[in-house]
């Protein structure tokens, strides 16, 4: 019986893709000269003793459904975009611009969980930070010797930051190489499951926003977590992009101080807490992240466009909703925007992706164009369609009461939506079935 040799391929060290031969441009994300040759790494003795031993095969239907037992990090948020807390044994990455606030996060999660005490009764819980940059408790970046250490200390958890600056010795590269990313994150997963210890992970990103080797870490860890926010505000979200464990909907909001990550318990009073009354060019929208309702202010600003072609520029908006909105307004209400530069921006660095906000985006350009503000205590909420017609957005009576709590008193929502009669005794409900209803009733 003949035995084939091991063979050893190339790898894009932007996205992953790999190939049997050298390619000068990478068909997976058209980066030039990217692609590195990756050896075939040879298994180590410490991975071999980590497998820990053998699981047999156990019948679909016997399989218990009861929750996992989670243990907390100390910060509700945090939990939150967890699905309730951290699971054991899992392998959490977490990426985000540099600068944003990821080794701020995890050092306070790391407080957290050696402060904490509901889900360990033992007084002596300790979490341990490795760190390649230098600093904090373990300045190491052989994981071999990490391993060593975490196997004596037995932690609650152990993060890593970052993975692009460890290395471990099963795969001959240097680090952050396609194959040092592949085999550490792999070593770190093997070592989490076989002793039920979670581990979190730091990465940085590319340049175009997207962690460094997506398709070689993404599919190996089983939560992935962005920290996103504006270079310039102090706000952080962190969501959720990939969760074995939970939803992936749900978002957790801090404010970054001297202190550092604060959770912010009440998001929808933060973001529109500078909000000039009756501010021209200003709406304020009821979104939906997860479970959890937000209050946004959406800003507007019409100006004569200098150029033959009009600029359409959104900020925590999709672009193309703010064209289409921009198209129904042109042709539905003859407003005159070919001819003016239309600028669109959510306040607080917060990214609105659900068409429910069309309608409040509808509404600041028509107050920027007309310079006619709305009225402080309007709320607007809609999807807005070719024809100009507004139709109905999901749980309107959480959004409702979310407005409700923060003294609006007036909701424009599509017609279809109060079809049922009165949603709240506490918020006069006006039904607009188009958009030119909606804005008469908002700039009456």
């Amino acid at each position: 019986v003949s035995t084939r040799l091991a063979r050893t391929t190339f790898a894009c060290a932007e996205c992953g893709h790999e190939s049997l031969k050298w390619l000068g441009r990478c068909p997976g994300c058209a980066s030039w000269n990217t692609f590195a040759e990756v050896l075939p790494a040879p298994r180590s003795a410490a991975t071999a003793r980590r497998e820990g031993p053998r699981t047999e095969p156990v019948e679909l239907s016997s399989l218990s459904g009861a929750d996992e037992p989670r243990l907390s990090s100390g910060l509700p948020e945090f939990d939150r975009v967890l699905g309730g807390g951290i699971v054991a044994g899992s392998l959490v990455l977490v990426g985000g611009d540099p600068g944003i606030g990821k080794s701020t996060l995890l050092l306070q999660v790391a407080a957290g969980i050696a402060s904490g005490r509901e889900a360990c009764p033992e007084p002596d819980r300790r979490a341990l930070y490795v760190s390649g940059e230098g600093l904090f408790a373990l300045p190491e970046t052989n994981l071999e010797e990490v391993f060593r250490r975490a196997d004596s200390l037995a932690p609650a958890a152990l993060i890593v930051d970052s993975i692009q600056t460890v290395y471990t010795e099963a795969a001959g590269q240097a680090p952050g190489s396609v194959a040092q990313l592949r085999q550490s994150a792999l070593e770190l997963m093997r070592w989490g499951k076989t002793t039920g210890i979670p581990v979190f992970i730091i990465g940085h990103v590319t340049k175009d926003g997207d962690i460094a080797g997506p398709r070689l870490l993404e599919h190996i860890v089983d939560v992935v977590l962005y920290l996103e926010g504006e270079r310039f505000s102090s706000y952080r979200l962190l969501r959720g992009v990939k969760n074995r464990f939970g939803s992936v909907d749900e978002i957790g909001v801090f404010e970054m101080t001297g202190e550092g990550m604060q959770a912010v318990e009440n998001p929808s009073q933060a973001f529109i807490a500078e909000r000039a009354r009756d501010a021209v060019g200003s709406a304020i929208v009821a979104t939906l992240e997860g479970s959890r309702p937000m209050l946004v202010e959406v800003q507007a600003l019409t100006s004569p466009t200098v150029t033959p072609a009009p600029r359409r520029t959104a900020n925590g908006l999709d672009v193309n909703r703010l064209i289409l909105v921009s198209a129904v307004l042109s042709r539905r209400l003859s407003l005159p925007l070919a001819s003016q530069d239309i600028i669109a921006s959510v306040v607080g660095g917060l990214r609105v992706r659900e068409p429910a906000a069309d309608l409040g985006l509808a509404l600041a350009i028509v107050s920027s164009q007309r310079d006619k503000p709305i009225a402080g205590d309007i709320i607007a909420l809609g999807e807005i369609g070719l024809s100009g017609e507004l139709r109905s957005v999901s749980q309107l009576d959480r959004r409702l009461a979310e407005a409700e709590r923060l003294g609006f008193t007036r909701a424009i929502v599509p017609g279809s939506n109060a079809k049922g009669g009165p949603l709240r005794a506490g918020i006069n409900v006006m039904p607009a079935p188009t958009v030119r209803d909606a804005v008469r009733l908002a700039l009456a």
